[in-house]
């Protein structure tokens, strides 16, 4: 069983561990003209670049990406960031390892954010929308899916349970808009956030790895979602063909532009507000996942998020003036304020 996690090590340790291959790849010097086997192992907690400089052409063959292996090695720092040195490497029979010690996992309940959806489900007014969802997220086909998948490769909650985790963030936010812009229709509203990404649970892939599937990669979850949701209008009899424009139309412009991968611009009120409480979660989340992660850049910054194509400002650091860790006093900015939830 899985004993040590890459987030653990530190340099120095030696390791005996499983771990998952994300990437593999023989590298050759240019200079030198020496080999080398090249990967990136993974489990929940994060991933560590391992690399094996001897004997190792045999033991490439045994096992691919997406395999677990059990490795023998040991930690060290270079350029600042620890890697394993390797001097074993074993392929792992299916049975041997439990798949959720390798992928990671919203720290939410699960089953509480899906209850929370199905309350809001039910609470909603107009009986067609009301329907639509019900048919969505009670579907034993669906269902099991939405609890599981991410909501992205690496952009934002990127993590089993990420997507459930964001649509009930975005339900929460889309009812305090809704509550505050009184002309909004609060049932549209709430269509749209959770069949926004519904196309999530076939783009992505998430049983030994997160990755694309073949469909996601020639679709995408924008079209496959708004064809999913137009399927299950169709399937009630007598649902509004209007509405299910309108529907199908936040699906479609979500992202906001073209720029983005929308295919349509969002043009009605609910729309807007849909591309923006979710344009603000996803941010919102990439943020959470740099500042909470260790980096070498140190100090008061963490290390460039690729998602937003910059690096955060640590503000607690910032403001107490040290590079280290949080200051023990609170900033100008949480004095005086309760703690944030956590939802992963």
């Amino acid at each position: 069983m899985k004993s040590q996690y890459a987030a653990d090590l530190a340099d120095g340790q030696a390791v005996s561990t499983l771990f998952l291959v994300r990437e593999k790849e023989i590298r050759t010097s240019a200079r030198t003209g020496k080999s080398w086997l090249e990967m990136s192992l993974g489990d929940r907690s994060g991933s560590i670049p391992g690399k094996m400089w001897d004997g190792f052409e045999a033991i490439a063959k045994t096992f691919d990406r997406d395999d677990v292996v059990r490795v023998r090695g040991r930690v060290k720092l270079y350029n600042g960031r620890a890697e394993l040195t390797l001097d074993q490497i074993l392929p792992v029979a299916e049975n041997d390892y439990d798949l959720d010690d390798f992928l990671p996992a919203t720290q939410a309940d699960v089953e509480k954010l899906f209850a929370g959806l199905r309350a809001a489900v039910a609470g909603m007014k107009n009986p067609w929308l009301q329907k639509l969802l019900v048919s969505v997220i009670e579907d034993p086909a669906i269902a099991p899916r939405l609890k599981r998948a991410p909501a992205a490769m690496s952009m934002h909650h990127a993590y089993l349970g990420g997507l459930l985790e964001h649509v009930s963030s975005l339900i929460e936010m889309g009812a305090a808009v809704a509550a505050h812009y009184p002309e909004l229709d609060p049932d549209l509203l709430l269509a749209g956030v959770v069949l926004h990404d519904i196309g999530k649970i076939d783009e992505l892939s998430y049983t030994r790895a997160i990755d694309y599937s073949d469909d996601g990669r020639l679709l995408g979850h924008i079209m496959m979602g708004a064809a999913l949701a137009r399927e299950k209008c169709r399937a009630i009899p007598g649902f509004p063909e209007h509405l299910a424009t309108l529907v199908e139309h936040m699906i479609l412009s979500h992202h906001g532009s073209h720029e983005f991968g929308s295919p349509s611009l969002p043009q009605f009120p609910e729309a807007v507000v849909l591309h923006f409480v979710d344009d603000m979660d996803s941010k919102m989340a990439a943020m959470r996942a740099s500042l909470t992660a260790s980096g070498s850049a140190g100090g008061s910054w963490t290390d460039r998020n690729p998602a937003l194509r910059r690096s955060i400002l640590r503000i607690q650091e910032f403001l107490s003036g040290t590079s280290g860790g949080p200051s023990d006093q609170p900033s100008a900015r949480t004095a005086g304020r309760p703690a944030p939830l956590k939802k992963g």
